[in-house]
């Protein structure tokens, strides 16, 4: 039997169980393990800065080779220039609506958004949704490859539990900038906000989610393959969406979420 048909029969994603076709080495594991450490605490770091780093770090690479590993990974630094986040089609491109919206209620707005997550001997790429009121992380799924089909699934499951948000906000990254994934948010409804091109706080949640997931799991936790990354990534969003956090007044994503959705 297939690999395919066997997962399907057990309902596994793919997706989980293979890092990208293509293994990069040992030494660029570790560079793009210091690339993302780096990109966390300083997003607005180009190539040449990111060399300088790496230097310091006792790696001499060359600028070509930063690049190639930033784009597989999705980074880019955080002033307007095209990467991606490539940039997909102008045509779907949609302003940022949330700019000083006041945010009152579960699933009025949520955040999506895709990072680079490094394991021992790989790494995959890890898509969330944050519903921006509560901070409750109503989905996420892990993936092998940047495609855009990984974001629409995680978004079509969260909506399948939760009910559909009235505003789903992302960058202009090219899954989100694709005719499938904006036809799919005009039919359901939904409007579309997208951050603007080069601003680092339009999705800050988000991004502060991120740092949450790394310092506080990945970076202490390499999972060996793609199962236990998934298995520990579970347990660590069930106990994120308990515990209480200081940007809602200590209070709880679970709490505040089911107390006014529910």
């Amino acid at each position: 039997m297939s690999i395919r048909r066997q997962c399907d029969l057990l309902g596994v994603n793919r997706n989980r169980l293979n890092t990208p076709k293509r293994k990069e080495s040992v030494e660029n594991l570790s560079i793009m393990r210091i690339l993302d450490e780096r990109y966390l605490n300083k997003p607005s770091h180009g190539i040449l800065r990111m060399q300088d780093h790496l230097k310091d770090e006792g790696y001499l690479v060359n600028e070509k080779r930063i690049r190639r590993l930033m784009r597989k990974m999705g980074l880019m630094a955080i002033y307007p220039k095209p990467n991606l986040s490539r940039r997909g089609h102008i045509k779907y491109v949609h302003p940022y609506l949330i700019r000083g919206m006041e945010v009152n209620r579960p699933n009025q707005v949520w955040a999506i958004d895709i990072t680079y997550i490094p394991m021992a001997k790989g790494f995959q790429y890890l898509t969330a949704i944050i519903d921006l009121y509560s901070r409750y992380v109503v989905g996420w799924d892990l993936s092998n490859s940047l495609d855009a089909e990984s974001s629409h699934r995680v978004l079509r499951q969260a909506i399948a539990k939760y009910g559909k948000p009235e505003i789903v906000n992302s960058d202009q990254g090219s899954q989100f900038t694709c005719k499938e994934w904006v036809g799919y948010l005009e039919r359901s409804e939904i409007r579309i906000s997208m951050d603007g091109k080069g601003r680092a706080l339009d999705n800050v949640f988000i991004e502060r989610l991120w740092r949450s997931v790394k310092y506080d799991y990945v970076y202490l936790h390499p999972a060996e393959d793609g199962q236990e990354l998934y298995k520990g990534l579970k347990q660590y969003f069930e106990e994120y969406n308990m515990n209480s956090h200081q940007g809602i007044a200590r209070r709880k994503p679970t709490e505040l979420f089911y107390s006014i959705a529910a």
